[in-house]
């Protein structure tokens, strides 16, 4: 039967149960309703008892048997053989059931329990009512929600017919509530800055623009709310978190979505080697307390999550798999040489540093499978990070930063350093990625100068993390395309 057959037929079913006064859509359900999961966990007990269930649930089955009809039951926490005979219902109460009744359909069912020859527990209806009846037929368990981006697209199917999907959800959800637990219980503050930002700032990505109508501006979705997080540092919040939304305005890949989650972290008197050691015990709690073991898997590799992580510098992880020998040596001419022989695609106004970054990311990164701090970047693709040494440069030397990265399973999952505090050099930092924006590059920074003067009151040595929780949550729980961990992620329209 086609689609359009079967919604028509459910649709006359609909208008058969109100012609019998039926309410199709009640507004409540009875107040003694019990999940399906707890009868299930006492059911012997139960049984022996002789206490009646009283539960509701989404019709998932129907196995007719002359006179009787097996089904099965589901809610959130469970799924429950139902057992209905029409005579113990009565032929009008079971010849509804029966023919007006369809897979998908919301019911509340009381009965007593029992269990079956099979050993299947089993309810007994004795009563029955409708919560809602479907009109569209489910797509079938094996062959009816295989296309991929049906899956993305109509989400609420893929929860309702795939049980591993549902539960990668649920550890997502587990996993962020243990980060803002362990986030609390160590005096950090949740706080919220804001989405709409008059300079996009905080990281080197392309923003999304919009126009205010009432004060007749530009305005943009947030890239990160580092800036203002930090502003909270000069006002004396020396401890603060955001969990919360960001939005760039780039490429749509395996690990990338415009729109995701990041934890950000702020911790005033602390510097990078602090963070770095909060980071280990951050993440080896939310292991622990979501999936209680130290080793992991992830895209057939085993992971351990053992502490300390592996430390390794920029410079010698190109040194080890690009084969850059001495990464100060290299110019900024010779850098793209090497970057286009590994099929990297390199712009004119690239610096040296977004040069290497290319080819680190492509020959290097997959390499770093268990979890490993990538420490020490070039200061021209880290504007915003206190440099190792006191001045902006220093001759005949690439001056480097105290940032590090967090990578795992080949994943960038956490990036953080100690913060530069310094007004002057800060300006300075801006106005050099300023130069860019006339060459092609949108990404660069844009000088901030209410986040300049606020630094002008003085903030203090402070340590500050970025943990994208997409790409943690995709490692966590073995997943390869970020679209599978984001209920509803961005998809190109019909």
């Amino acid at each position: 039967m086609a689609f359009e057959e079967i919604r028509n037929e459910r649709i006359k079913k609909l208008e058969r149960l109100e012609k019998a006064g039926i309410d199709v859509f009640p507004a409540t359900v009875s107040g003694a309703r019990e999940e399906i999961g707890a009868v299930l966990k006492n059911f012997g007990k139960r049984v022996k008892s002789k206490k009646k269930a009283l539960v509701s649930g989404r019709l998932m089955a129907k196995r007719e048997h002359g006179g009787s009809c097996f089904g099965d039951l589901k809610d959130a926490s469970g799924k429950i053989q139902v057992f209905f005979k029409e005579d113990v219902l009565g032929k009008t109460s079971y010849g509804i059931f029966i023919g007006d009744i369809d897979i998908g359909d919301f019911l509340e069912v009381a009965g007593k329990l029992f269990v079956t020859k099979r050993g299947e527990p089993t309810i007994e209806v004795l009563e029955w009512r409708i919560l809602a009846k479907s009109l569209r037929p489910l797509p079938e368990k094996w062959h009816g929600l295989q296309d991929i981006e049906e899956r993305f697209r109509k989400r609420y199917l893929d929860l309702l017919m795939n049980e591993e999907v549902r539960q990668k959800f649920l550890a997502r959800s587990r996993i962020i509530r243990e980060l803002r637990s362990f986030l609390e219980k160590t005096g950090f503050e949740e706080v919220e800055t804001p989405m709409l930002q008059s300079i996009p700032g905080g990281a080197l990505a392309k923003p999304f623009k919009t126009h205010h109508n009432a004060l007749d501006i530009d305005l943009y979705l947030r890239i990160a709310p580092e800036l203002y997080l930090k502003r909270l540092l000069v006002g004396g919040l020396e401890k603060v978190f955001e969990l919360g939304r960001d939005f760039r305005n780039e490429g749509i890949d395996a690990t990338h979505n415009p729109e995701f989650t990041m934890l950000e972290v702020y911790a005033a008197w602390w510097d990078e080697n602090d963070m770095m050691k909060f980071v280990e015990e951050m993440f080896l709690n939310a292991v622990a307390k979501v999936f209680k073991k130290k080793e992991l898997e992830y895209d057939g590799s085993k992971i351990s999550v053992k502490t300390p992580f592996l430390r390794i510098t920029f410079a010698d992880l190109l040194k080890k798999y690009a084969l850059i020998v001495d990464y100060d040596a290299e110019t900024r001419d010779s850098m793209a040489l090497i970057a286009r022989r590994f099929g990297l695609d390199i712009e004119k106004h690239e610096s040296k540093g977004k040069i290497a970054d290319k080819i680190y990311k492509k020959i290097c990164r997959p390499h770093l499978k268990n979890p490993t701090f990538v420490i020490n970047h070039p200061l021209d693709i880290s504007p915003l990070a206190k440099a190792q040494g006191p001045t902006l440069t220093e001759k005949g030397r690439t001056l480097e930063v105290r940032r590090f990265q967090l990578i795992v399973g080949g994943l960038e999952i956490a990036n953080g350093f100690s913060e530069l505090n310094g007004p002057i050099d800060q300006r300075a930092r801006f106005e050099e990625q300023e130069k860019f924006r006339g060459t092609g590059e949108e990404e660069a920074h844009r000088i901030d100068e209410d986040f300049v003067e606020s630094l002008e009151y003085g903030m203090p040595p402070a340590a500050g993390l970025g943990v994208g929780i997409d790409r943690l949550v995709m490692f966590l729980t073995n997943t390869h395309n970020v679209k599978e961990i984001i209920l509803f992620p961005t998809m190109r329209p019909r």
